[in-house]
């Protein structure tokens, strides 16, 4: 006699396993976060006033040929190349047409000065930004990175004809405010080679270099970072500047210094220990660890608000236009972000 398959049978049961709905929320804000949406797509948010007036550059005394172009009016016209998601000559055809419609009485960069221009071009956090970050006490910032394909060939392509050159990839990192006046605010960032490196935590220092470059005085409260940040010097890296670092050691991890030790005890040990006991999932909900899902979603809204594609060539070039992309996604933080709420349902439904 045949045995019963117990996999078809128990597919198809009477009763199915029910499936956790996941829980619902809704914008409480929706009027202004409406209007910040609009206001994204804003000329005059990306060509303000304090870019028209100091178009154009101080010759000075400097050696050398003058630069016709302030640093500010490359880095706006390079900005709404990447809001706009326009090719250089086109980027160029368009700012000279706003420019006649708004009467503003100067010209546009032509594209080979932006192409060239872009090589030692250095953006800095805005006006704004720096604002938010200076009003509150203390700072949270997630970290987290990501690969941006520089070339290669559509899916499509590949899968019917198969690749004929390899697709190449760039890694940002960035770290993003967590809570505060500032949240959601992108102040450090950084971009490598494909390979270059072993892990995420080396990364680590350029990020806070950047950080205490622009603010010497600020405190760091607390650091979030995933598994990749597991190591000493990252470790040690956060508790000279006096960081809370939560970090979830590696799944096989060990103590690195015994409890039995005089010398102070470990941050990253006594997260371990707690970890054992309770498990890694209650051990994150304690540390509230979840905030480091800001860093991932910071990374989504990057992407799909300018692209997972990097279209310059140069290595420079393309740090340069990483980093008009994240201050281009701080302006519309600043214009304006959706603040929810969750929606309590009744038991029976």
């Amino acid at each position: 006699m045949k045995k019963p398959n117990k996999k078809s049978a128990k597919s198809h049961s009477k009763y199915p396993p029910t499936k956790k709905k996941k829980p619902a929320y809704r914008i409480t804000n929706w009027q202004e976060y409406n209007a910040a949406l609009v206001s994204r797509g804003s000329v005059t948010v990306w060509l303000g006033n304090d870019a028209r007036e100091g178009w154009y550059s101080d010759p000075g005394g400097n050696v050398g040929h003058p630069k016709l172009y302030s640093d500010i009016a490359i880095e706006a016209v390079l900005t709404i190349r990447e809001v706009y998601k326009l090719p250089l000559r086109a980027t160029e055809g368009f700012v000279s047409s706003l420019l006649a419609i708004m009467g503003a009485g100067i010209k546009a960069p032509d594209y080979s000065t932006l192409s060239y221009r872009a090589k030692t071009l250095k953006i800095n956090l805005s006006r704004e930004a720096k604002a938010a970050l200076e009003r509150g006490e203390a700072v949270h910032i997630a970290v987290d990175s990501t690969g941006v394909k520089v070339y290669g060939e559509g899916e499509w392509k590949v899968r019917k004809h198969g690749w004929s050159k390899h697709r190449s990839w760039m890694k940002i990192h960035l770290g993003v405010v967590t809570e505060g006046p500032a949240k959601h605010i992108i102040p450090m960032s950084e971009m490598t080679a494909n390979g270059e490196g072993d892990g995420d935590g080396q990364t680590l220092p350029t990020l806070l270099k950047q950080l205490f470059e622009i603010f010497p005085n600020i405190f760091l409260a607390k650091f979030f970072g995933d598994g990749g940040y597991d190591t000493r010097d990252c470790y040690e890296a956060l508790s000279e500047l006096g960081a809370e670092a939560v970090i979830p050691p590696q799944k096989n991890a060990r103590i690195w210094k015994h409890g039995n030790s005089k010398e102070e005890k470990l941050q990253r040990d006594q997260h371990l220990r707690r970890i054992r006991k309770v498990g890694r999932k209650i051990w994150k909900q304690e540390i509230g660890y979840h905030a480091r899902s800001l860093s991932e979603t910071a990374m989504f809204r990057l992407k799909t608000l300018t692209s997972d594609t990097l279209s310059n060539r140069r290595f420079d070039t393309q740090k340069t236009q990483v980093k008009a992309r994240i201050q281009a996604l701080n302006t519309m933080t600043l214009l304006g972000m959706p603040v929810s709420m969750r929606v309590v349902t009744s038991p029976s439904g």
